[in-house]
């Protein structure tokens, strides 16, 4: 009997190591970038078994094999002639481009370099800026949830909503009974949701049982039908989207859960951006709403109701980018870098992760050698062990080349915000990460209103009252267990 276990074993291990061996020749001849390859070829040294597995279901490079398949679906849709202004849009986007061109837009002192920004997320991101806005600015899960809850009381028409996380909690639960009032109102309702983000509910099905009773549509972004192994559960929706009547939107950090509204032990004060647009940026909220929703529900609900006819608002000038795997092109991650390498002045940061690849990295650190005030808010708490480790690492280069960081103390900071002179903002859902820029979905408000901007850097050197500057003898004198375990997070962080 034990000659028999051990000749499985003996088995085994040879059909996993050839595994092993042949996912390393693709990873190889995928040509990615070498640092990844380098991380991926390490992990099956180490791990041969293991390895495989990780990579079997977090590893396969997903843009590539065009699984999700955007533009076949704006091809479907312009087919079926149910959106005739898909094709407007377009247009829309070759209109701004010419307008770019011809200076018809900026004139202020800052015009270049948001003309570089707008200009490549109309080339990358098929993200046209809208000029009609006003734009909202929430602090922390109270100010958010407040209004919110406010708003989807007063909805008429319709109600669209796309978490990466939603609790069984006490505010999902205020939310949810919200919803299920509306819905018996007549108001057509439907939730996108995470699959893995939102695992929790796996255990707790009642809790969009009684949403689904009431006739609200919900529907789950890429399930995971055996929980963690699908060979698509490395990329996730992290896009928080609510769009009501058309015509009010919100995005930012902040999900669904108590935690939001600091009432998590570990954590306490949550701070967080979160936004609430009116005007036609709502316009690019929706679509990105619908056709997330075509693509995990396979309806079709496009329909000029759905973007109406918007009053005058305001005079925020709103670009909303969507990126992920379903994009040939890193939109915001491109943005980022095209914004912080043009930087005059200031360069604010705010992020709960931070693992850049080189040329962010790199941008960074030579806006900070020529000059630029470069500050990065960071948490002073982890909330995941190795990507926090992994980002400690990173400050090295920030704080030698003159930048400054900061690690926050009041509570737990998980701001995704980025701050360009007085001249570009980003709000969103990306975290100023490798997974943010390459393989979640996510979507970010770039905003070019100084009013706004404003705002944001106010809130910004609010944090910095908060929060312990990191002094950079100390931080190169601590603990040699401390920078081990940093090296050793530092070198995964490719895969994280």
């Amino acid at each position: 009997m034990v000659h028999i276990v051990d000749s499985l074993l003996w088995v085994f291990g040879i059909v996993f190591t050839i595994s092993a061996v042949f996912a390393s020749v693709v990873i190889f001849l995928e040509n990615r970038d070498p640092s990844k390859t380098i991380a991926w070829l390490l992990l099956f040294v180490l791990f041969p078994l293991g390895g495989f597995v990780i990579y079997l279901f977090f590893g396969q490079n997903i843009r590539k094999k065009k699984i999700f398949k955007t533009q076949k679906i704006f091809s479907e849709i312009k087919s079926t002639r149910l959106f005739k202004s898909l094709e407007e849009f377009e247009n829309l986007i070759s209109i701004e481009k010419q307008a770019i061109i011809e200076n018809l837009i900026f004139t202020d002192l800052g015009m270049e370099n948001k003309k570089r920004v707008i200009n490549l997320l109309l080339n990358t991101g098929r993200a046209p800026f809208t000029l009609n806005n006003k734009v909202e600015i929430f602090t922390n899960g109270d100010e958010k949830f407040n209004q919110l809850l406010k708003d989807l009381k007063n909805a008429k028409h319709h109600i669209h909503m796309e978490y990466y996380i939603i609790k069984d909690s006490d505010i999902g639960n205020k939310i949810k009974d919200v919803l299920i009032q509306k819905s018996k109102e007549g108001i057509k309702i439907r939730i996108l949701y995470d699959d893995v983000g939102c695992w929790r509910l796996w255990f707790k099905r009642s809790f969009f049982n009684e949403m689904k009773k009431a006739n609200i549509e919900i529907y789950p972004f890429l399930p995971s039908y055996f929980p963690f192994f699908n060979r698509k559960v490395n990329y996730r929706n992290h896009r928080k989207i609510v769009v009501i009547d058309g015509k009010i939107g919100y995005t930012g950090g902040i999900n669904i859960g108590d935690e939001y509204l600091g009432k998590n032990k570990k954590f306490g004060f949550w701070r967080d951006t979160h936004m609430k647009i009116e005007g036609e940026a709502v316009y690019m909220l929706q679509l990105t709403f619908l056709l997330d929703w075509y693509f995990a529900s396979n309806k079709r609900v496009f329909d000029e109701k759905y973007f109406p006819s918007i009053s005058y608002k305001g005079d925020s000038i709103v670009q909303i980018v969507a990126s992920g795997p379903d994009s040939d092109w890193e939109a915001i991650h491109q943005a980022y870098f095209t914004a912080i390498s043009q930087a005059k002045k200031r360069i604010y940061i705010q992020t709960p992760y931070f693992i850049p690849d080189e040329s962010i990295l790199m941008a960074l650190k030579t806006a900070a050698l020529s000059g630029t005030d470069v500050r990065i808010i960071f948490p002073s708490i982890p909330d995941h062990r190795i990507v926090y480790s992994a980002s400690l690492s990173y400050f090295k280069d920030i704080l030698k080349s003159g930048g400054r960081v900061y690690l926050y103390k009041k509570g737990f900071i998980h701001s995704k915000v980025l701050l360009i002179d007085d001249d570009i903002a980003s709000v969103g859902t990306a975290n100023m990460d490798l997974r943010s820029f390459m393989i979640n979905f996510e979507i970010n408000g770039f905003i070019y209103d100084k009013k706004v901007i404003k705002r944001l850097e106010e809130d910004f050197m609010q944090d910095i009252k908060d929060s312990e500057e990191i002094d950079y003898y100390k931080y190169i004198n601590r603990s040699m267990i401390q920078k081990i375990k940093e090296s050793a997070a530092r070198l995964f962080s490719p895969i994280l």
